[in-house]
Formats: C-alpha cells, structure tokens, sequence
C-alpha cells in the first residue's frame, strides 16, 4: 500500500484509520522507525519499548508493531496499554534503547497515529521535524530500511505506573497528601489509568464522569484545550464541592485544572506554583517557557532566583531545551509539563503530586494559591483562519515593523512584543492553518483591550476568527 506523505507530522505520525493509516502500510512505517534508531544509535538489536491508547485500532496496530520489531532483531518491551509520559518513563526506568507509543493524542475517534522517542543517557530525544521525522518519511516512502535480523523477541511489562508513581512521588519533599474530594473528566481516555494509581495511593475520593475507557470517545473530545468541553466539569466541580477538578488529553501528556470555584486555572498559573516549588530548593535553577506567555513565570524566576529561558513552542523542541540547558522544568500554555528528572519529557503525575501536596502544606485552596502567584493576566490563545491564498510571513512582518518600533521584538516563534506593562505573540500553527495570538499584561481590563486591539489588526488582513 501507497503512503502518504502527509501523514508525517512535525512532532508525530497522525493520519485517519483506515485509510490512511492502517494494518497494510504500518509494518513500512514500524521499519522506517526502527531504521531511523538504528542509524542514530550506531547500534543493532535494540530494545525498544512499545506502547498503546484505548483508540479501537490500537491494538491490532500495536501486533503489527510488536511483530514488525521483532523480524528486525529488536527486543520488544511490551508495555501494553499506556500513557504517553508512562512510555516515555519506560526509556529511562528500563533503561532502553528507544520507545514508540501508538497514539493520535487528543484527535478524534477517526485518528491514529504513533510518537516515538530514543535515549540518550539520561535524556529523552523525541522525534519531530527538526529531529528525524524527515528521514523517517523518506525511509517510509523509498523502503530504505535495515535488513531482517535473527534474535528478535518480546517480553512483557509489569507495574511499570506504579513504578512510575513512586518515582515522582520521590521528588516531594514531605511525601504527604491529605485527603481530597477531587472531580475527574479523563474523556474516556488514558489519563483514567493515572488516576486509578493516584485513587489507589493516596487517599483521595474522586467523583468520576466519562471515565470508562472508550476509543470512540462517547462523551466529547479529549482535548481539555477546549475550554467549552470542561463546562461539565466546572459544573461537577462546584455541585459536589469538590476541592479540584482534573481533566487529562487524550493520551496523558496535558492535563488541565479547575478550582474549587469551578475556574480553570491557566497552565501559565500552574507552571509559575510548580516553577516556585523547585526553586526554593534549586536556587539560580533554570525555568524553560515557551513564548506563548512569559511574564508569570518571569516575575516567578526573579522572585525566586531561578533564570528564565525563553523556547518556542512544540513539546519535542522543549525537551530538546530542558536538556541542553539541564533546566529543572518547563510547563507549556498548552498543559504539557516537563521535568529534568524526566529526561526532559512529560510528568503528568509528578505535576498533579506537586500541587496536591502545595495544598497539603498550605492549607490553601488552589484559588488562593493561584491568586497568590498571578502576577500577570493572560487572554488564553485565540486562532485566526487566513485563505489558502495568503501568505502570512508578510503579515507578521508588517505587524513586527508597526510594534516592534516601540517594543522588543522577538522572532524566535512567529513574533512577540514587550512593552513595559503588556505583551504580544503571534504564531502561526505548526499543526494547523491557524495564526494564534496571546496577550499578557498587568491587568485584565489592559489585557481585553490590548486583545480586541490585536485581533483588529489581525482581521483587516482577511482573517477569519476560529
């Protein structure tokens, strides 16, 4: 079966099952990432990890994979059904040579695709556009693959969550968590196997809602970016007087958090707690952001003696900086979270450990603890839609000359503006035609008008607001 090219991604292999993704091609796939490995590790019969999400396609695929791995002399580690940051744990914690989750994330039922990774060290090294995606696909397409090897086997996982609980566990420093009453929306998807690990060891009573794993997503789509889809949970939140709301993406490596009062808490908010947590105990310690929103976690850095550094935005280019810059932790506006200890990945349990026990200690709610540390307030991301005919680099350009006369300027992702009491990104999308905006300032009556302002300027190039 003829690939398409289009089905490799810049941070991961996504495409529609079946058709354009399936059983028939997925073994050319599985042998261009394997090949990839090999040639970047020098090395031969690796030990690959192999992991799946609940989507109804996963698991003949993950066969396929298994399969596929073994006729090339690797030694499969089978993880079986798990999360994205749980795959990712499994490269450093069975200290193998690479690891590949079967999974579309947050995408619809219709979706699947995989997100592979490879060690190196101590350090995760994802696979995205700037990283291998591009020979992955020329492999894939011209059928470059390494020969069929002898010596190839499979074996399975066992209690690797718990493991990976105990290991972020570790890092808190009372180790204590109080009871809480906490409100969960994992959309039928793989954050509910986190959760069951934090409801069997901690004492926590979690009132569930869609929380059955279900590849066709019954319930909505598990993307918690998509602020309209936690309304039921706010609701459930405030009914049941719960002290937390949780709500996981689809394959675990974002989660977003609700209140006591039923308010979703920016990831910027959340990023600037946990940025304050570690560095009381890693003094000059560095805090990677991503340019979408900095000044919280700027004002957290100079309160705390940490160092900021500025990344653009995708998850796998975030790994790559935790790592070069041996930085402790970075959490995107997205609700991914990364750790150093991580190998520069995911953590999603870790994150959600951190501000339970931040409640523990304080004895504060998290609408007190969040207020505390808001020095600055945020928009959210609002995406614009141009014709397919227009070009947007000459936009950017003209709206860098107008601002950036009388800010700073930056063009490390799209452009961001500083100005003394606000500030701009815009970005175009590197998984949709889209161009997002995000505005920050010292107040929200600045922010909404700084907002309405931008957005304007967006429109009269021809946009369309999404």
């Amino acid at each position: 079966m003829q690939i398409n090219p289009k089905i490799f991604k810049n941070y991961d292999i996504r495409a529609l099952y079946p058709e354009e993704i399936n059983e028939a091609m997925f073994p050319d796939v599985i042998s261009a990432i394997y090949t990839l490995f090999v040639r970047k590790l020098s090395k031969k019969n690796l030990s690959v990890g192999l992991s799946h999400d609940m989507r109804i396609s996963s698991p003949a695929l993950f066969e396929v994979a298994k399969n596929t791995l073994i006729s090339l002399g690797a030694t499969v580690y089978e993880l079986g059904l798990a999360s994205t940051p749980t795959c990712y744990f499994s490269l450093l914690n069975l200290k193998l040579d690479a690891a590949i989750q079967i999974s579309a994330s947050h995408n619809p039922k219709e979706w699947n695709g995989v997100k592979f990774a490879y060690r190196s060290g101590d350090t995760i090294k994802k696979i995205s556009a700037l990283s291998g995606m591009n020979e992955v696909r020329e492999y894939a397409l011209t059928r470059d693959f390494e020969p069929l090897a002898e010596g190839g086997s499979s074996k399975k996982v066992d209690s690797l969550l718990e493991r990976e609980f105990e290991f972020a566990l570790g890092f808190l420093p009372s180790k204590n968590i109080k009871p809480f009453t906490i409100a969960v929306d994992p959309a039928n998807a793989m954050g509910i196997l986190m959760l069951d690990m934090l409801e069997k060891k901690l004492p926590l009573t979690l009132i569930k809602m869609n929380y059955t794993l279900d590849g066709t997503f019954p319930a909505h789509e598990a993307n918690p970016l998509k602020f309209e889809l936690l309304k039921d949970l706010q609701k459930l939140v405030v009914d049941k007087k719960a002290q937390l709301g949780i709500a996981p993406d689809g394959d675990g490596d974002r989660v977003f958090f609700i209140d006591e009062n039923g308010t979703i808490v920016p990831s910027k908010i959340i990023a600037s707690l946990i940025a304050k947590e570690l560095l009381v105990k890693n003094k000059g310690g560095k805090i990677v952001v991503d340019i979408c929103n900095t000044r919280n976690i700027k004002n957290a850095c100079k309160t705390y003696g940490g160092e900021m550094v500025i990344s653009p935005v995708g998850h796998s280019i975030i790994t790559d900086v935790i790592n070069r810059e041996g930085a402790l932790f970075c959490g995107e506006s997205s609700g991914h979270y990364y750790y150093r200890e991580s190998g520069g990945a995911e953590n999603t349990i870790r994150t959600i450990l951190i501000l339970l026990e931040m409640m523990t200690q304080t004895g504060k709610p998290l609408s007190q603890l969040a207020s505390e540390n808001t020095t600055a307030y945020e928009s959210g991301e609002f995406n614009f839609k141009f014709p397919s005919s227009v070009a947007t680099a000459p936009i950017l350009k003209e709206i860098a000359q107008k601002y950036g006369a009388t800010g700073e300027l930056s063009t490390l992702d799209g452009i961001a503006v500083d100005f003394e009491n606000w500030r701009f990104n815009i970005r175009t999308s590197n998984t949709e035609p889209l161009m997002r905006l995000n505005v920050e300032g010292d107040t929200n009556e600045l922010v909404q008008a700084k907002l309405k302002e931008m957005s304007d300027v967006i429109l009269t190039f021809g946009a369309e607001k999404k």
